[in-house]
């Protein structure tokens, strides 16, 4: 468990990003998994009182302010209207409605967690992250920056067009996944994120074109294309083992995970 001496509630996002670079002070979110850390700081940072709780709706895009809780993404219809189910589906196997209640947005974002559900959807889309240190970039550079102090302030997903499937793997429910994989489409033109490899979510474009087409395809012809484009994005990406799965498995299950959403999830 963490222990602090104070808490600074920051008043701006450059007062929170001036606290921050003491080292002995930490930026809290939701809590859920900083305070399973046994570390001691002089203060943490409260960033409650920069109104970042909130999904804005507009005509362009979403913003989603650092604070939300992954239960406000999971309910909000906005998001559902938009995007399907994905947002409710990347977070309703993270431990439970109290977790994700407290949980945030931002948290699962700047971590970059390689068990991250919440990136792995993200970055399905045309998505971007705003920090006070780099201001608007976009989500896929930022997960290959290195951790460093900085205020993550909202995340913004573009309405255009794309749709999405989100699926996992767990060995239980509620269990940290084994393999998470999110298929997109926008104009014809496909990517896959793939996750919890157990390294950190990677978006694979189909430059290849194995995908031209794809709609007009039918049976045999269509099922060998979405098996290829599996084969495709695997073999761009490494697969690693850890206590809860090998990296043959994990590769098998996304390649498996990739033709189940082409073949019928995402229509």
């Amino acid at each position: 468990m963490i222990s602090f001496d104070s808490v600074k509630i920051a008043e701006s996002p450059q007062q929170a990003y001036e606290l921050c670079q003491n080292r002995n002070n930490r930026i809290i979110g939701g809590m859920m998994w900083l305070r399973m850390s046994e570390r001691h700081y002089s203060s943490v940072v409260d960033l409650s009182g920069l109104g970042l709780e909130k999904i804005e709706d507009t005509a362009e895009s979403f913003k989603i302010g650092a604070m939300t809780t992954l239960r406000d993404m999971e309910k909000s219809e906005k998001l559902k209207q938009t995007f399907g189910n994905v947002f409710s589906d990347c977070v309703r196997h993270i431990v439970g409605v109290q977790f994700r209640s407290m949980a945030t947005v931002g948290g699962s974002v700047f971590g970059r967690f390689g068990f991250s559900d919440v990136l792995t959807a993200l970055m399905a889309f045309d998505s971007y992250v705003e920090t006070y240190k780099h201001g608007i970039i976009p989500l896929c550079d930022f997960a290959k920056l290195p951790y460093e102090k900085d205020v993550l302030l909202n995340i913004i997903i573009k309405k255009d067009g794309t749709k999405a499937y989100y699926s996992s793997f767990r060995n239980e429910d509620k269990d940290f996944p084994v393999i998470t994989v999110c298929v997109s489409e926008k104009d014809g033109s496909f990517s896959a994120t793939v996750g919890a490899r157990p390294s950190k979510a990677e978006k694979i474009f189909d430059e290849e074109g194995i995908l031209t087409d794809f709609y007009a395809k039918t049976g045999d012809e269509r099922e060998a294309a979405a098996e290829d484009f599996g084969k495709y994005v695997c073999g761009k990406l490494d697969f690693n083992t850890n206590m809860r799965a090998g990296g043959k498995y994990r590769e098998k299950l996304a390649g498996i995970y990739i033709k189940r959403a082409l073949m019928g999830d995402m229509r």
